[in-house]
């Protein structure tokens, strides 16, 4: 019994000593929490130093580099105080730490001085971050309060970046996430940002104060993005009404602030004066902006939204960010001489992102559009004419578009063919295949339907094009100006349709491989009986219509039908037949080396007493046509007549005397007849 006793007395210790040691150490523990842990600096260094791979510092530091006035106006502020020993830092539920200085040095590889240097910090991070950090993933901060701050932020060519932990390099074209921030404060600060591999330098001053009665943000950054010089201006401000406690200021902080924002990028600038409700992260804010610059492509690279590279525009309107999606009320969008408008939806948040929305206008010039298939100024000398600047056909690639299209008036930039109106169609971008479905375009009483589509999938682009036109008036689509009220050089309305396909990285090179078939044919027309005459050297003829003055003359028929191999656009048939004259054409054209080759041959029905019919030839290039006349037939009769007039001079024209191919004519004009009825009898879903 005795003997049992201590040892039951034992057994009951052993709780009460774990629940005592248990007791002391949560004492413990709340006394260090309630005292901030000051006696850790040092430890904390040195464990943060290592994980971090980093020094990292509480006090003021002795190292030169980092001391030096030269370094940081920062530094220069404490030339003359003392330092200031004050360091506390908290464990549970997150690392909560103040100090009178913390210093974060830069890695190894970095010419910086430090990562970030600043005074009076308070700094908040959850531990979940710090893993995240810790594996290679953006940092953030969920709480930063600073009288004054100084950040080095580099990143090299291969990727390294000065502020990640982790060993795990940024990809080199694409800008890497720098730490975000859940509450940021500071009085006065600075950031030297410097990007190899985007050719970024900005330097930037700021400060953000946020306190129970004023919200106020400012910052200025200079140095250059993407090699463009960078200047970029912000501010904004607000008012909090009064309060009566913390819980309801935490409520009054979602009041919109003013803010004012302008940038400029090389030679494209924006402006901003709106609201948000919060600067610091800008998920939402709304307001008017005006924006130019001398590409809409060259925006769109800027804000990561694929454009199309066109001429220099200004545009002005309303713009809403509701998270990732962005609404823009384009109230005016002037682009060279085109004035446009349009609503869009810009949606970043999806896996890709998706720019949806309608395109209007009042006026658009097709020329203001050339450059996005590789056209250059008209004051760029140039040996060629077809664009040969390559396709950006990674943009093609980022992003997908959804956009209806409604143009009042597309003017097509010469003074020789009526403007369209109105301009319609569904233009998709969807996993890098550009499509424009639905066209419908009216001209000149008649219509121009069909589809246009640019694969950029691949290497090369692969383009595919199906159009139709119909009864398009050539009277009222082809300018004619004639005097004294004479009928036009040729009227009647024009049917056909083209499919055609192509493959390259530029408008030339599909142009050069393009495939396919055109086909047109004049109904109901009349040509210019002077123009015939003229065209098959029928003197007499030509001078009759003259004396008498100029009539339409009837066109029973006219068929062009070109087929398109490897770039060569040859006439399978192309004829015009009149009562007078049958008129056809042969020979190529050479879409890859810009070379005209064409043969047009004049055969009259009837009887001329003075005619000198020979083929005319088109030669040369696109930029520079030649017109001649095929010598060898007018020499030989100009030779006979001559010789014949050493015998008598009434014998000269005997060669000049023209019967007329009436057996050739009627042959060319039976088969013009019969492209004409076997076109009319497919049906209109062919054509």
């Amino acid at each position: 019994m005795n003997a049992t006793a201590p040892r039951l007395n034992h057994q009951r210790r052993w709780p009460l000593v774990v629940a005592g040691v248990l007791l002391a150490l949560v004492i413990g523990v709340a006394i260090g929490e309630w005292l901030a842990w000051p006696f850790l600096a040092a430890p904390l260094e040195r464990i943060l130093s290592e994980k971090l791979d980093r020094r990292v510092r509480f006090s003021a530091s002795t190292d030169s580099k980092l001391s030096a006035p030269k370094v940081s106006s920062l530094n220069k502020s404490r030339t003359n105080e003392a330092p200031i020993s004050v360091f506390g830092v908290r464990f549970i539920g997150g690392l909560r730490l103040h100090s009178a200085q913390l210093e974060i040095a830069a890695p190894t590889w970095s010419s910086a001085p430090y990562l970030l240097l600043a005074r009076d910090v308070t700094l908040e991070l959850r531990y979940i971050d710090l893993w995240r950090a810790y594996h290679a993933q953006p940092l953030r901060i969920q709480r930063l309060q600073a009288t004054a701050l100084d950040s080095h932020l580099e990143r090299l060519a291969d990727g390294r970046a000065s502020w990640q932990f982790g060993t795990k390099p940024a990809p080199a074209g694409q800008l890497m996430a720098l730490p975000s921030f859940g509450s940021l404060q500071v009085t006065k600060g600075e950031l030297h940002y410097s990007d190899v591999p985007l050719d970024t330098d900005i330097n930037a001053n700021f400060s953000f104060i946020n306190n129970e009665r004023k919200l106020a943000t400012q910052a200025n950054a200079t140095g250059y993005y993407r090699k463009l010089p960078l200047k970029i201006e912000l501010t904004s401000s607000g008012t909090l009404p009064e309060i009566a406690d913390k819980v309801q200021l935490n409520k009054t902080l979602t009041v919109p602030v003013t803010l004012i924002f302008n940038a400029k990028v090389g030679r494209a600038t924006l402006a901003f004066k709106g609201g948000t409700a919060d600067v610091l992260h800008m998920t939402n804010f709304v307001g008017r902006f005006d924006l130019k610059g001398p590409s809409l492509g060259a925006v769109g690279d800027l804000l990561g939204v694929t454009l199309p590279t066109t001429a220099e525009f200004t545009a002005g309107g309303v713009i809403n960010k509701q998270g990732s999606t962005w609404r823009v009320q384009v109230n005016n969008l002037d682009l060279g001489a085109s004035h446009l408008n349009g609503t869009f939806v810009y949606e970043a948040g999806r896996s890709v992102p998706l720019l949806s929305g309608q395109l209007g206008g009042a006026r658009l010039l097709l020329t203001d559009l050339g450059p996005a298939f590789g056209t250059v100024p008209s004051t760029t000398k140039r040996s060629k004419v077809l664009p040969d600047r390559p396709f950006d056909l990674a943009a093609l690639r980022a992003m997908d578009a959804d956009v209806l299209i409604d143009i009042q008036y597309a003017d097509l930039n010469t003074s020789f063919l009526a403007p369209l109106r109105p301009l319609r169609g569904h233009l998709q971008l969807k996993d890098g295949v550009l499509t424009l479905q639905d066209l419908d375009a009216r001209t000149a009483q008649g219509t121009l339907k069909g589809d246009l589509s640019l694969d950029g999938r691949g290497a090369k682009a692969l383009w595919d094009a199906k159009l139709r036109w119909d009864g398009v008036r050539l009277e009222r689509w082809i300018h004619q100006i004639r005097k004294d009220d004479l009928p036009p050089y040729i009227s009647g309305r024009l049917n056909g349709r083209a499919t055609l396909t192509g493959q390259g990285r530029s408008t030339a090179e599909i142009l050069a491989s393009l495939k396919g078939n055109v086909r047109s044919e004049l109904r109901d027309g009349a040509i210019s009986h002077l123009a015939i005459e003229v065209a098959g050297l029928d003197l007499a003829q030509a001078m009759g219509v003259m004396f008498k003055g100029d009539d339409a003359l009837p066109v029973q028929c006219a068929v062009a039908d070109l087929v398109a191999e490897g770039g060569v656009l040859r006439p399978r048939v192309m004829v015009l037949d009149t009562e007078d004259s049958v008129v056809w054409v042969d020979g190529s054209i050479s879409m890859a080396t810009e070379a005209l080759n064409l043969r047009v041959v004049v055969m009259p029905k009837d009887f001329s007493p003075l005619t000198l019919r020979s083929p005319l030839r088109v030669r040369g290039s696109f930029a520079k046509p030649a017109v001649s006349l095929e010598k060898r037939p007018i020499g030989i009769k100009l030779a006979t007549s001559f010789f014949l007039a050493i015998l008598n001079p009434l014998a000269a024209l005997i060669p000049l005397l023209d019967s007329g191919d009436v057996k050739e004519a009627q042959h060319r004009a039976t088969g013009c007849q019969d492209l004409m009825q076997r076109g009319a009898a497919k049906p209109k879903a062919m054509r």
